[in-house]
């Protein structure tokens, strides 16, 4: 799975409706242009391919006061609130995702009850062990991983992967459990984007064609 599909419906998704240089700021907000593969282009290449898609409808807005052109926002359908959704459970789910795709999913965690974040959570840690018991059953030698010389270090590395993903994931399920975060149903959500105009301290000011549009 692709993070930017999951970083711009969520962007999105937190305004309402949100022409595409705002959800670009956003993910520069987020520090997604140096996590994951959210550059300008895959930005507005993914807006434009999900509109086509039918997860966003269209909008066309009237000329800006300065002159400038209409500006195209973008707003979730139906079907763009199932992939999106569908997206975050899968990205919290799986225990070999990405880290740009964990990441996008975290970003989308609150979206969903409390009590599914931390049962999708729990999924994540069985997967984790599983996957684990499956390297050292058939990958680690007897003899430890130094028998097959340095090979021996991409099974150490797997099983550290394995032993602090599960760690971090108890821990935020630890968190989610003892009352931390707003989650779906619970009141007034953390908003995360940024108002239109409001300064953006971690944009990188390097202009793009799309962001006129």
């Amino acid at each position: 799975m692709s993070a930017i599909r999951l970083l711009v419906l969520c962007a999105v998704r937190q305004h309402g409706r949100a022409h595409g240089y705002q959800v670009r700021n956003d993910l520069e907000y987020w520090g997604a242009h140096e996590w994951s593969n959210a550059k300008p282009g895959s930005i507005y290449h993914a807006l434009k391919q999900m509109a086509k898609q039918g997860l966003l409808v269209e909008h066309e807005t009237a000329p800006s006061a300065a002159g400038g052109p209409p500006r195209t926002e973008y707003e979730l359908t139906e079907a763009g609130h199932e992939e999106y959704l569908a997206l975050v459970r899968a990205a919290l789910t799986s225990y070999d995702q990405r880290p740009d795709v964990l990441s996008a999913g975290l970003g989308g965690i609150v979206d969903l009850p409390r009590d599914e974040a931390v049962a999708l959570l729990e999924e994540r840690v069985a997967g984790l062990a599983a996957w684990r018991d499956s390297v050292t059953t058939h990958y680690l030698p007897e003899a430890g991983p130094e028998s097959v010389g340095h090979i021996g270090e991409i099974m150490n590395l797997w099983i550290h992967s394995a032993d602090a993903g599960a760690e971090w994931t108890r821990g935020l399920i630890a968190r989610i459990e003892g009352g931390a975060y707003t989650f779906a149903g619970e009141g007034e959500p953390f908003v995360g984007v940024l108002a239109e105009g409001q300064e953006n301290p971690y944009a990188t000011g390097v202009p793009d064609p799309g962001d006129e549009e």
